[in-house]
């Protein structure tokens, strides 16, 4: 399996380990998902930049949790069902005002929710579809399996890079 994974923090909502990020995507990538190739550019942003291209790129007001540009798809190619050995190729953009506001709702912790987020639409990106109740509850087990994976490997909490104090 080969990976070439981007990861850019764009936002100063919280403080992120970027480089712990990079290792619990890998694993996600590399481990835990049967992709053969894998090109992940990975954006975490602020609301401001989420609703910007919530409203340029799918005409939707206000900020979302992550947004999916899948750069393998073709014109007019049907949306294929997951299948082992696909290659991945596309874009993350990730909100972290969202992973905050959302963990504060369901009663979890914005890392769990950054590296849903993540999941989420590397599902996306793998072929797996969200518009009908049983495709999202199959995919909801999905990001839930995964995250557990994940979790069990990597402590989520470590993700809250600690700020720099300033003389």
């Amino acid at each position: 399996m080969s990976a070439a994974l981007t990861l850019r923090n764009r936002q100063q909502i919280r403080p992120v380990d970027t480089r712990h990020l990079r290792r619990i995507c890998r694993a996600l990538l590399e481990d835990l998902l049967p992709t053969q190739t894998a090109e992940l550019g990975i954006r975490l942003v602020a609301a401001p930049e989420m609703t910007r291209i919530n409203g340029r790129f799918l005409q939707h007001a206000g900020a979302t949790d992550v947004i999916t540009f899948d750069y393998a798809e073709l014109p007019n190619r049907k949306p294929q069902s997951p299948v082992p050995g696909v290659q991945l190729h596309g874009e993350l953009f990730v909100c972290l005002d969202e992973a905050v506001l959302q963990a504060r709702r369901y009663g979890t912790t914005w890392q769990a929710e950054l590296v849903r987020y993540i999941i989420h639409g590397t599902l996306h990106l793998l072929g797996h579809d969200d518009h009908r109740i049983p495709d999202r509850r199959r995919m909801k087990r999905a990001e839930d399996r995964l995250l557990r994976a994940l979790a069990a490997r990597f402590p989520l909490s470590h993700l809250a890079r600690k700020r720099k104090l300033r003389a």
